[in-house]
């Protein structure tokens, strides 16, 4: 009785597994649907594009869009290193202070913490506004015109810190840092060497939202980078070619000229293919860190 038993529930186990398996393809298709039909869009050509809709496969292979969006090499080349090198600095500090910050205010032996923690969570609930902003960024810090100033902002996010600190503080115990304290090292030795190290998880977590944070960025390098800027983010300029488009298409409305013959649609398509090709490219990398460094992290407030 036992052995059939068993053999019931083994089955009952591989059944509830199957429809797992099943259920959470199919959750993976139709997610990576649209991509496949975003990048078949930007494949196709413009008029098929216009008088027969969206398609899995593109019936008309055309590479016009990517033309004309690599028509300047240069510029979109120069916006690539620009956006790369803001993406590995920024993500660099911030993974490093924001690591540092939730490791000082998880210590017990931090008798401020909770005022810190306090402020830090204030503003997330409040913040000044644009213009004091803008004014800040502008006259104060004298930025305009500075990659520094799509830098800084986006540098430290609360909820990043919050998330670091609760992963530290469920994760790694607190008789870590005190043993190595009794070893001789430092509280700032004690991080880098033990600390840090354990708390692979988490920088990858946040890493990757710091990362695509300034992988999209365009709206502060829109307000403090005008054309005197040699070379814009990747995102800003390809907000810019959207826009010369969506121009071009309002400027030749009513006019003896065939909107489906310009490159609009599929215009749209390959921006968005160049923009998020290598985000999905590098996302692999960090997968198996991302589930347990979100779950653990935001086990406890």
């Amino acid at each position: 009785m036992n052995r059939n038993k068993k053999m019931k529930d083994d089955l009952s186990g591989r059944v509830i597994r199957i429809i797992g398996y099943l259920f959470i393809g199919f959750l993976a298709l139709a997610c990576l649907l649209p991509f496949l039909i975003m990048v078949s869009a930007s494949f196709e050509d413009e008029k098929t594009l216009v008088l027969e809709g969206y398609s899995l496969i593109p019936r008309k292979f055309s590479t016009f869009a990517y033309e004309v969006i690599l028509k300047n090499d240069s510029e979109i080349i120069g916006s690539y290193i620009v956006t790369i090198l803001l993406t590995v600095a920024g993500t660099s500090l911030g993974l490093f202070i924001t690591a540092m910050t939730g490791y000082v205010l998880q210590r017990p032996d931090f008798k401020r913490r909770n005022k810190v923690s306090l402020f830090l969570f204030f503003t997330t609930l409040f913040s000044g506004g644009l213009v004091p902003f803008y004014l800040l960024m502008t006259r104060y810090l004298m930025l305009k015109n500075n990659y520094l100033a799509v830098l800084l902002p986006s540098l430290i996010s609360a909820w990043n810190i919050i998330m670091m600190k609760n992963y530290i503080r469920n994760s790694i115990p607190h008789s870590v840092s005190e043993a190595a304290n009794i070893d001789g090292a430092s509280p700032f030795k004690t991080f880098i060497r033990v600390i840090f190290p354990m708390s692979k998880p988490a920088l990858a977590t946040i890493g990757l939202f710091i990362g695509l944070g300034y992988w999209n960025e365009w709206y502060n390098a829109m307000l403090f980078l005008d054309n005197s800027v040699k070379f814009r983010p990747l995102q800003l300029l390809l907000y810019n070619l959207i826009n010369q488009a969506q121009y071009l298409k309002n400027s030749m409305a009513g006019r003896n000229i065939q909107m489906q013959d310009l490159p609009l649609e599929t215009v749209k398509m390959a921006t968005a293919v160049l923009a998020t090709g290598p985000v999905i490219l590098a996302y692999p990398m960090v997968q198996k860190y991302f589930i347990s460094g979100i779950t653990v992290g935001a086990v406890k407030g």
